[in-house]
């Protein structure tokens, strides 16, 4: 049995992995990561969360569907169905998203105005940057905005029970562009919204793009207290 780390430490550690060794992730701990997630927070406790796990062959003719159709029908042509950034950017959201690029490919040699190797890059969250496990997350259409903070909260769950497991994960919205191939490949039915992926697995520590360690605003910023 692993030995898990405490909350605190997987807090602290959990980063954005671009990189995964090809070490395989049991089922048994995927499972028992997911069932740990699931005592996380939903309205009237409804648990409106739906994962898929795909590992293995199955994992790989996915992220070959995708390329395949992305090769075919232009990057335009897929699009998520739901809106994640704004649609006008401004200070502080702008500046952050920014810098977090320019260090994350600044990292990898990728320069400025390299939009060949941007792409690529950017690409390989449709291999969930070779991790060997996949996950995808949806919801049923017909919930609402809660549902979606439920969501979100047992993300956040999942992300710290796997870094608790010794184990490193990436949040991927971009996985929600390429809808339509998901549904096909993965039976997902139209009435439910594929709203994001997430790559599972173990850092590669030889990989540049793993160095990013991103900056954090201090409480003092986003928080204000009264009576202390």
């Amino acid at each position: 049995m692993t030995t898990a780390i405490s909350a605190h430490e997987a807090i602290r550690t959990r980063r954005s992995i671009r990189a995964f060794l090809p070490t395989p992730v049991p089922r048994a701990t995927v499972e028992e990561i997911l069932t740990l997630a699931s005592r996380s927070a939903s309205g009237s406790n409804i648990q409106p969360w739906k994962v898929r796990v795909i590992a293995g062959e199955k994992r790989l003719a996915v992220s070959k569907a995708i390329h395949a159709a992305l090769d075919r029908d232009g990057d335009e042509a897929h699009k998520r169905e739901w809106n994640y950034y704004p649609v006008n950017w401004r200070e502080p959201f702008l500046g952050r998203r920014r810098k977090i690029g320019w260090d994350l490919y600044g990292l990898m040699g990728i320069r400025k105005g390299d939009f060949e190797a941007t792409e690529k890059q950017r690409r390989r969250n449709y291999d969930f940057f070779d991790a060997p496990v996949g996950l995808i997350f949806t919801l049923d259409e017909d919930l609402e905005i809660g549902s979606w903070l439920d969501l979100g909260i047992y993300l956040g769950a999942v992300m710290i029970a796997a870094r608790g497991l010794g184990l490193d994960t990436c949040p991927q919205a971009a996985l929600a562009n390429v809808h339509a191939v998901l549904r096909a490949q993965m039976n997902i039915p139209q009435d439910e919204i594929i709203v994001c992926g997430m790559a599972l697995g173990h850092e590669d520590p030889s990989a540049p793009e793993n160095k990013l360690v991103t900056e954090r605003a201090p409480a003092s910023e986003f928080a204000t207290f009264d009576g202390f």
